[in-house]
């Protein structure tokens, strides 16, 4: 028997010993004053769980938001830019080996798939930054931005996103034609 449950009984015990039987009709039980151990919070059933979505567009503009108060000089959400979202792509998100065109790896990936010696440089994957960009696109409008002013949709944010895209596909031989 577990200890709550032994309490329980206790407590009933003791209540139905001082209390006289001649208070409570012989149809029902009589009610000691205890409420029933396990009961759901209400709050916990009116929660959906989030999506998988949800969840990680919540995290990503939790880490900007974050970014902004950690910038120097400080920067409010109404004066960021695309500049602003590349410099936080760089400061919060891992980095890909993109080879150059003399590299032997050059359109030739490691087989198997293992960190390189080479000394080309580190980027970011861009199937990643493509992924947090739209969901931080998102989060921007649904925490009162503008569509016109969203630093997410901006020029610079694009072309940085489409360049790289193309880079790292002709790193590993694979051409993009839209």
């Amino acid at each position: 028997m577990s200890a709550a449950v032994a309490a329980a009984a206790a407590a009933a015990s003791v209540s139905s010993n001082t209390t006289s039987s001649s208070h409570h009709p012989s149809n029902q039980a009589p009610n000691h004053g205890w409420i029933p151990f396990f009961q759901p919070p209400a709050q916990r059933a009116a929660l959906p769980a989030l999506s998988r979505y949800e969840s990680q567009k919540r995290r990503d503009w939790k880490a900007f938001v974050e970014y902004l108060k950690k910038h120097r000089p400080h920067l409010g959400l109404s004066r960021c830019t695309g500049v602003h979202v590349l410099e936080f792509l760089d400061y919060q998100f891992g980095n890909t080996k993109l080879h150059t065109r003399n590299c032997p790896f050059w359109g030739n990936p490691p087989d198997p798939p293992s960190p390189c010696s080479c000394s080309c440089p580190l980027d970011q994957a861009w199937s990643s930054l493509d992924g947090v960009v739209g969901r931080l696109r998102v989060a921007f409008e649904e925490n009162g931005g503008q569509p016109e002013t969203n630093p997410f949709s901006a020029r610079v944010v694009r072309l940085y996103l489409r360049d790289l895209r193309d880079a790292q596909a002709k790193a590993r031989g694979i051409a993009y034609t839209f």
